[in-house]
């Protein structure tokens, strides 16, 4: 049994909190997970014990992240369930890396929940060197490699240096911002994110007009990317894509930024850059 007692516990604010936050009435709640809703109030007020699998149950169906929802089961008084290791599974970096290669010569950007490059294929590499005015390394980067760069997708596309680069700045860089202060909305205990929407929000690059999101406005699922490098102009449709049902904390911070040429000559720039 859980060694804490639970009507003093951090366990019924957290459950409350996070119902609220998905705009959900108790009653909501229960017939979302299939409880009752005298269960979910009893729970919300300490007045009943959570088990591990009550706790994962209204998590998921809550929608909570991984690592939120280990902290509501050490609340309730249970160990933890998923691994808060920032390695991820070998099966992973195989697909991974399979993915990287076969994109070639186009990039592939892996980020983490803030934004923070956590690995690249070569026709990123090369691109952002050509963007960034950096040496064009001759052989693969490794992930030791990346990570040392301190790269952020998201300070890179407000910084002074690369807007412009970026034709469609205006268009693009709202859509970032939005979407960014979106996410920050959805899990406010994100620290990381929420540090990185202030600094973009202090940005001289953001103008006034863009610091209020607009929930009105759909979040877009692919975004084009017009960038300008010299005399060229490049084109690309980029999506972000995240692992269904990842078990895994490493891997549910995951996105993999994907870039498609939006043309014939944005594909046979790349082809000449690689």
């Amino acid at each position: 049994m859980p060694d804490i007692d639970h009507r003093n516990s951090l366990f019924p604010a957290l459950l409350k909190h996070w119902r609220r936050q998905r705009g959900l009435s108790q009653l909501d709640l229960a017939l979302a997970a299939d409880v009752s809703a005298r269960h979910v109030s009893f729970l919300e007020t300490g007045r009943s014990v959570p088990s591990i699998e009550m706790v994962m149950v209204l998590g998921s169906t809550l929608g909570v992240p991984l690592r939120q929802i280990n902290t509501m089961l050490r609340a309730a008084g249970h160990p933890a369930v998923y691994d808060e290791d920032d390695a991820l599974p070998r099966s992973i970096v195989e697909a991974l890396e399979l993915l990287k290669l076969h994109h070639e010569p186009f990039p592939v950007i892996v980020v983490d929940r803030a934004y923070r490059v956590r690995d690249l294929n070569r026709g990123a590499v090369v691109l952002l060197a050509t963007l960034l005015g950096w040496p064009i390394p001759d052989r693969p980067v490794d992930l030791e490699s990346v990570e040392a760069l301190g790269l952020n997708l998201a300070r890179m596309t407000f910084d002074p240096a690369m807007v412009p680069h970026l034709v469609n700045f205006e268009e693009l860089g709202r859509a970032v911002l939005w979407r960014i202060q979106r996410e920050a909305l959805d899990d406010p205990h994100d620290h990381d994110v929420q540090r990185l929407l202030e600094d973009l929000l202090s940005s001289p690059t953001v103008p006034d007009a863009w610091r209020t999101v607009d929930l009105s406005e759909p979040s877009e699922p692919a975004l084009v990317v017009h960038l300008r490098i010299g005399d060229d102009e490049l084109r690309f449709l980029t999506t972000i894509t995240a692992f269904q049902a990842p078990q895994n904390i490493a891997v549910e911070q995951l996105r993999i930024e994907t870039w498609f040429p939006y043309d014939a000559a944005t594909a046979d720039a790349c082809r000449a850059l690689v």
